[in-house]
């Protein structure tokens, strides 16, 4: 007789979240046949079809979401157990000290920090936010065991000294408010941007944060400068500005916000990197690692829209 398995309860938790077979093996790196043999194997399991088949993608039935609600309070159970027993095994402890830029703790951090404090639950993290020029002068005088930072043609830092991982290779894109009359646009070209008033950002100190467009003609008219990113996004939302996002940022985008890329024969990049000592201290190895891991599921992601 079959059973419920966790593998297979996984398997359709996914495929109900991408709305497809074939996304959901994308995102869990399996083959389609894969995916549609556990779907089948809980069916079989629960003895009532858990997908409605649609022209382009699925659906849960009644069965399905009936099922998905119990294996989100199972699999949470699960992966707590799990936890709980890894820490059991695993003394690493202390405090790690990390340091991003505004963008990057959207998304990004909180990701790697949950996922750290699952995997090391005694380890205790500190948590600065500010610019990558002021990160970059707290590792070095070891104020900070790793710092996230953004580079590109347009911010040249030196790395010097410091040991370096690329995280993600990102773009810039422009968020306007739903209401906004390119808001049912996926790409504008520059030009079309000249007249709009932007919302920047405004770190203080002289460090720089987010302003206008890259490279824009003329002198950019700045309706808002301010320094937190909600701040920025409702503004934004509220149709009294226009910014800039970086697409590390592009999952902490609210409603009433509608992202578009700019047609430029060079769009501007944005490298997101993880900066440590040379030595770094076993805390920071393990929160570098979950900032990978978590950047990986953040590129699939992107992969997936564009």
């Amino acid at each position: 007789m079959a059973e419920l398995t966790l593998v297979g309860l996984r398997v359709v938790q996914e495929v109900a979240a991408q709305g497809s077979f074939t996304a959901a093996a994308d995102s869990l790196g399996y083959t389609q046949s894969a995916v549609s043999r556990q779907v089948g194997a809980m069916e079989a399991a629960a003895g009532a079809q858990l997908f409605e088949r649609l022209p382009r993608g699925v659906r849960p039935t009644e069965a399905g979401v009936t099922l998905l609600r119990h294996a989100a309070m199972l699999l949470r159970d699960v992966e707590a157990v799990t936890s709980e027993l890894a820490g059991l095994r695993d003394r690493l402890e202390g405090r790690v000290a990390i340091g991003a830029f505004p963008s990057a703790l959207a998304v990004l951090v909180p990701r790697a920090l949950a996922r750290l404090g699952r995997a090391h639950p005694a380890v205790a993290v500190t948590l600065r936010e500010g610019t990558t020029p002021t990160h970059l002068r707290r590792v070095r005088a070891g104020r900070l065991q790793l710092a996230v930072i953004a580079t590109g043609p347009d911010l040249p830092h030196s790395l010097e000294g410091l040991r370096s991982t690329v995280l993600l290779q990102g773009r810039l894109m422009v968020a306007v408010a739903t209401t906004h009359r390119l808001a049912g646009r996926t790409v504008v070209d520059l030009g079309e941007l000249e007249d709009e008033p932007w919302v920047v950002g405004d770190a203080g100190g002289g460090d720089p944060l987010l302003g206008a467009w890259p490279g824009a003609s003329g002198t950019p008219r700045v309706a808002y400068a301010v320094r937190e990113w909600p701040a920025r996004l409702g503004l934004v939302a509220a149709g009294l500005g226009i910014a800039v996002v970086p697409s590390v940022a592009a999952a902490s985008v609210p409603p009433g916000v509608t992202l578009l890329g700019v047609d430029e024969p060079t769009p501007p990049q944005r490298t997101v990197v993880a900066v440590t000592a040379p030595d770094p201290s076993p805390g920071a190895v393990a929160l570098l690692r979950a900032l990978r891991s978590e950047a990986g599921r953040i590129a699939a992601a992107h992969s997936r829209m564009t």
